[in-house]
């Protein structure tokens, strides 16, 4: 019988140590090389030199003209601010009772929105002063200006929607009050047919009145319904349905023409004043 073989067993010296060496994350830098590196940048600065301030320079040439467009419109602005302001308070605060200086400050008010129309054309002080100058040219009874002032406004500052559809209405006026029907029925159709006009319902009752003063009662009447309908919260509502009863009794009745007096077609100036928050 053979004896038992031992196994073989690998036997460590305790004593002995191992060491896992670790290489440097240092890398050895080549100071012959980055010596000339920085020398070659110098050179190549020194080379470019005038290229580079010349694009340094042009870079702050670039921001002072920036600067100063930025300055120069601010300033325009806020000269044309003051003007228009200066110009509304003349039109607003005039004293009915005296009319030598109801004149005067009418005339200061034209002259200070005409200067704002032809010395700042871009500020957008220019818009408001153009409905200004179409309305105080409209109260002065300078009726082909105030159509003038109120076409360019129109034509020119489209972008101002609100502003537009104010200024239409008021051409709208201008056009009755010049004895043009047809024009003043499209000026307000037009804010009619704007489903984003804030001034709907006051080009509705105009239309109400201008076909009501020419005769047109049942087109008069379908748009005095329509106001009352789609506009209930409207302070002409009151109004147009008084005008409605008449015209209804009217046709029920068959009463004679004189009966039921159609209004005046031109605006009434309570009613053109309230047509914009401005003038």
């Amino acid at each position: 019988m053979q004896g038992k073989r031992p196994n073989p067993i690998i036997s460590f010296n305790k004593s002995m140590s191992y060491r896992i060496k670790v290489p440097s994350r240092q890398l050895p830098v080549d100071e012959t090389e980055l010596v000339g590196a920085l020398e070659q940048w110098l050179m190549d600065m020194k080379k470019y030199r005038w290229s580079l301030l010349a694009g340094l320079g042009g870079v702050i040439v670039a921001g002072g003209i920036v600067a100063a467009v930025l300055w120069y419109n601010a300033e325009h602005a806020r000269k044309a601010h003051d003007l228009e302001r200066e110009a509304t308070l003349h039109f607003l605060m005039r004293p009915l009772n005296d009319p030598q200086k109801v004149e005067a400050n009418m005339k200061e008010a034209i002259a200070l929105y005409q200067k704002v129309t032809e010395e700042f054309p871009n500020t957008p002080s220019a818009p408001l002063a153009w409905f200004g100058l179409g309305n105080a040219f409209l109260e002065t009874n300078q009726i082909d200006a105030a159509i003038t002032a109120y076409q360019t406004l129109i034509s020119t500052y489209s972008s101002n929607a609100m502003l537009i559809d104010l200024a239409r209405q008021k051409l709208g006026y201008a056009y009755q009050l010049k004895n043009e029907p047809a024009q003043a029925e499209q000026a307000y159709l037009a804010v009619l047919n704007n489903p984003a006009a804030l001034n709907r319902d006051h080009a509705l009752y105009e239309l109400a009145r201008l076909d009501e003063s020419q005769g047109r009662f049942d087109g008069a009447l379908s748009r005095y319904r329509e106001l009352t309908t789609s506009f209930p919260n409207s302070p002409l509502a009151s109004e147009a349905t008084i005008r409605q009863k008449i015209l209804e009794a009217r046709q029920s009745f068959d009463v004679p023409e004189s009966a039921s007096p159609a209004p005046a077609s031109s605006p009434s100036p309570a009613r053109s004043s309230s047509a914009g928050a401005k003038p």
